[in-house]
C-alpha cells in the first residue's frame, strides 16, 4: 500500500488555551527543576569546583547551559548595563609597583596609557533615566602595550550573590516581571523582594543599594571598586592578593531621593549629559586608582573569607595605596561605535594580573566572553576599532562573522614551518603565565563554611552610615517594600533585616504597619547561618567623610529678571568661575535681560525649561526690579523651594534676600547662620566667599526636616 506523506502543518498540535493554562499549572504545583534536556537538577546555587574554595570547573553542563541561555537572552542590547555612557583617557602611575607586578602599565610612571570607560546603570534598559536607585558599572578598558586589560568594576565594592551560577537568578527577579514588563529601572517590585527575602547573601549588597551610593550625583562623583579579589605577580613569580578602587578626586557626593526621581522626567539623560557636558568645557573628571594589598596567606585572616563577594575589607583595616591617576579627557565620536559597542571582559588580563577562585569571578571569566559573541555578532568583535588592542596581535584565529582583517599568511596552525613557525610562542618572562597553584578536593556542589556569615558585614556597613544616611535608607527600604504588593514577601523582608540590627527593621516596619507582625513572627537566623559578629564602624563607607573642598564643575543656577544689580551678578559669575564651577542665568524670559545699569545679560535657560534639580545650588542677586519680577512668577518661588527641600546651598546678595522670604526661606542674618546653607551676602565682589564654602559641603542635612513656609 502506498504510504501518504504527512503533513507538518495538519499533524502538529496548537496547544488549546486549556491545555496551555494546565501545563503552566502542572509546573507550578511539583515538577522538577531540569536542563534544557530533560535531565533532573538536585542543586543550582553553586557551581561545581575543585575543593570546597577551588576553581569553577569546565564539566559543569548545568552552570555552562544556564550561563549560556542568560547571556543570549538580548539581542542586541545588554541584558545588564545597557544603559550607558563612556569617555576616552589616560591612566598614569606615580611610581613603579615593580616590587608586585610584572604588569607594564603599573611599572612605568612616564607612561601614558588610553583607556576607555564605560559608566552604566544595571536594571534598565537603553531607554531607562540615568537617575533610577540602582548599582552603577563602572568598567575600564586600559589599551596597553601587553594587551588589553579590562577591569570590570561596580560603584560598590560587593555584589548580590556568591557564586555566578545565582547571577541569571538575581538579574531575572530585579529585572521587570515577565507577565506584564513592569517597572523599568526599578527594584520596588515583589520578584526582587521575593528573592532577597529568600537569599540572605544579598543582605550586605541590598543596604548599599538602599543607600545614597545608590544614587549618585555624577558618575564624576562615585567611587569605583572592581569588587573580586584579585593577584598581582611580579617578575620574579611573587604573588599578593588585591582589590581595585577608584577614588574621584571630587569626592563621592549623591541626589536626594525625590530629587532624583524629579530628574528622571525632567531629564532623564542628567548623568549621560553631566559627563559629556564636564569633559566637553575642560572640567576633566580624575580617579586616583588604589589597591589593598594582601598577602596569599591572610585570606582568611579578617574575619570572612576574601573570595566571598558579598564582603569588602575595610580601609581601616587594610588602607587603600592610591597608586596613580585616570584622566577622561576625550567624548566618544560616535556612541553607538564606541560605547556601544565596546566589548569588556573579565578575562582580559595582562601580565602581572590574575584572577583567584572566586566563584562569582569564575563564572565572569565565562559569562563576558560568551555574551559578546551575540551581543557583536560573532567572534570577531575584538577587532572593532574601539576594542581593538594597541599590542600587536598575531594568532591562528579566522574567519567566522565581522571578520576585519585580510590574513596572508600561508599556514594557519601551529606548529608549522611553511610561514617559518610563526606567530612564535612567548618567552615564559613575556607571556602571560598561570602561576602554578595547588588544587585539591572532591568535585563538590557545596557552599564554603567561611561564606556563611551574611549579616555582620550589612550591620557593620550600617553602622557606618551618619545618621541622615541611616535615615536615607529606612526611607528607601520603605518605598521599595511599600511597592510590594504581596504582603508575605514584606514580612519575611522585615523578619530577615532584623538579623542585621532588630530596631533598624523595625524602624522600616514602622512606616509599613508591619511592626507587630514583625515583633510576633521574628526568629534569629538559621543556626547554620554564622550570627552576625562584632562589628567595628567603617568611616570610609559613609559618604559624609568623603573629601569636600572643591566646587570645581559644579554648576549654579542664578535667578534673574530685568534689573538685576550687574555688579552682584558680575561678581558671583566670576567667584564661581575661578573655582572652577559655573554659573547659569536663569531668567522669565529667553534671550538676555537688561541689568539696572543698561548692560545686557544672556539668558542661559528660561523659568519654563530650567529646574533646581539640575543644578548643585542657586543664587538670587541684588537688584529691587529683578526680585520684584521674579516674585511674580510662582515658578521661581517653586524653584527655591525645590532647592531648599533637597538641602541645597540657597544664597542673595542685598534685596536678593527678599525673595527667599517670598518663598518661604529664612534667610540668615549677616552676623550668622539661623539655618544651614542660607547665605546673604553683600554685592560686593569679595562678599562670595561663604557661599563658595557652604557649596563645598554638597548639602546641609541639619535642615532636612524642616520645609518652606
Amino acid at each position: 500500500m502506498k504510504k501518504t506523506a504527512s503533513d507538518p502543518k495538519r499533524d502538529r498540535h496548537i496547544p488549546t488555551k486549556t491545555e496551555q493554562l494546565e501545563r503552566a499549572r502542572s509546573f507550578r504545583d511539583g515538577t522538577t527543576l531540569t536542563t534544557d534536556q530533560g535531565i533532573p537538577i538536585p542543586h543550582t546555587d553553586d557551581s561545581l569546583r575543585g575543593g570546597t574554595r577551588g576553581p569553577t570547573l569546565l564539566e559543569d553542563f548545568h552552570f555552562r547551559e544556564k550561563l549560556t541561555r542568560f547571556d543570549h537572552e538580548r539581542i542586541p542590547e545588554r541584558v545588564v548595563h545597557a544603559r550607558g555612557s563612556g569617555a576616552h583617557g589616560y591612566f598614569q602611575v606615580y611610581e613603579s609597583l615593580d616590587e608586585l607586578t610584572c604588569a607594564d602599565f603599573l611599572c612605568n610612571p612616564g607612561l601614558k596609557t588610553p583607556v576607555f570607560v564605560r559608566f552604566s546603570t544595571v536594571q534598565g534598559p537603553r531607554g531607562s533615566a540615568d537617575t533610577v536607585r540602582d548599582v552603577r558599572g563602572f568598567a575600564t578598558k586600559f589599551y596597553t602595550a601587553q594587551g588589553n586589560f579590562d577591569l570590570v568594576g561596580n560603584n560598590m565594592p560587593v555584589f548580590f550573590i556568591q557564586d555566578g551560577i545565582k547571577f541569571p537568578d538575581v538579574v531575572h527577579a530585579v529585572k521587570p516581571e515577565p507577565h506584564h514588563e513592569m517597572p523599568t529601572g526599578a527594584s520596588a517590585h515583589d520578584t526582587f523582594w521575593d528573592f532577597v527575602s529568600l537569599v540572605p547573601e544579598t543582605a550586605h549588597m541590598v543596604m548599599w543599594v538602599m543607600s545614597d551610593r545608590a544614587i549618585p550625583r555624577s558618575y564624576r562623583m562615585m567611587e569605583g571598586f572592581g569588587v573580586h579579589t584579585f593577584k598581582l605577580v611580579n617578575a620574579r613569580g611573587d604573588v599578593k592578593l588585591c582589590k581595585f578602587h577608584w577614588k574621584p578626586l571630587l569626592g563621592a557626593h549623591s541626589l536626594v531621593w525625590d530629587e532624583a526621581q524629579v530628574l528622571a522626567g525632567k531629564d532623564p539623560d542628567f548623568h549621560r549629559r553631566d559627563l559629556w557636558e564636564a569633559i566637553d568645557c575642560g572640567h576633566f573628571p580624575e580617579y586616583e586608582l588604589g589597591l589593598q594589598v594582601i598577602d596569599e596567606k591572610d585570606e582568611l585572616a579578617y574575619g570572612f573569607d576574601l573570595l566571598d563577594p558579598t564582603k569588602l575589607l575595610p580601609e581601616e583595616v587594610v588602607p587603600v595605596r592610591r597608586i596613580g591617576k585616570l584622566t577622561l579627557d576625550r567624548n566618544p565620536d560616535n556612541f553607538f561605535a564606541e560605547t556601544e559597542q565596546v566589548a569588556f571582559c573579565v578575562q582580559n588580563l595582562v601580565p602581572g594580573i590574575d584572577v583567584t577562585n572566586d566563584p562569582l569571578l569564575q563564572a565572569r571569566l565565562f559569562s563576558y566572553l560568551d555574551t559578546q559573541l551575540t551581543r557583536l555578532g560573532g567572534p570577531n568583535f575584538a577587532e572593532l576599532p574601539i576594542n581593538r588592542a594597541v599590542a600587536p596581535v598575531h594568532n591562528h584565529q579566522q574567519d567566522g562573522f565581522g571578520q576585519q582583517d585580510v590574513p596572508t599568511m600561508r599556514a594557519n596552525y601551529h606548529p608549522n614551518s611553511i610561514d617559518g613557525g610563526c606567530p612564535f610562542l612567548a618567552g615564559m618572562q613575556q607571556g602571560f603565565v598561570h602561576r602554578p597553584q595547588r588544587v585539591e578536593g572532591e568535585k563538590t556542589r557545596v557552599r564554603p563554611e567561611s561564606f556563611r556569615d551574611f549579616f555582620t558585614q550589612a550591620r557593620m556597613f550600617l553602622e557606618s552610615q551618619s545618621p541622615p544616611e541611616r535615615a536615607h535608607m529606612v526611607e528607601a527600604f520603605r518605598f521599595e517594600i511599600g511597592k510590594v504588593v504581596r504582603h508575605a514577601i514584606r514580612e519575611r523582608v522585615i523578619r530577615m533585616f532584623m538579623n542585621v540590627d532588630v530596631e533598624f527593621a523595625l524602624d522600616i516596619a514602622r512606616g509599613l504597619g508591619l511592626e507587630d507582625v514583625a515583633r510576633r513572627s521574628w526568629a534569629p537566623a538559621d543556626p547554620a547561618d554564622k550570627k552576625p559578629g562584632a562589628t567595628k564602624p567603617s568611616p570610609a563607607l559613609s559618604l559624609e567623610n568623603q573629601p569636600k573642598t572643591s566646587i570645581k564643575s559644579r554648576v549654579v543656577a542664578i535667578l534673574a529678571a530685568d534689573g538685576v544689580d550687574a555688579d552682584a551678578l558680575s561678581g558671583i559669575k566670576g567667584m564661581l568661575a575661578a573655582a572652577g564651577a559655573k554659573g547659569e542665568v536663569i531668567a522669565p524670559h529667553a534671550g538676555s535681560i537688561k541689568a539696572a545699569d543698561g548692560s545686557l545679560f544672556p539668558v542661559d535657560k528660561s523659568l519654563l525649561v530650567a529646574s533646581s534639580v539640575l543644578y548643585d545650588a542657586v543664587y538670587v542677586p541684588s537688584g529691587a526690579a529683578s526680585v520684584a519680577e521674579l516674585a511674580t512668577h510662582v515658578d521661581a518661588i517653586d524653584f527655591l523651594r525645590q532647592a531648599f527641600r533637597h538641602v541645597k546651598t540657597i544664597g542673595a546678595s542685598g534685596d536678593g534676600a527678599s525673595l527667599l522670604s517670598a518663598s518661604g526661606i529664612p534667610p540668615t542674618p549677616r552676623d550668622g547662620a539661623t539655618l544651614p546653607g542660607i547665605v546673604v551676602t553683600s554685592a560686593a565682589a569679595d562678599s562670595f566667599a561663604p557661599f563658595i564654602a557652604a557649596m563645598t559641603q554638597h548639602r546641609h542635612w541639619a535642615r532636612q526636616a524642616r520645609a518652606p513656609r
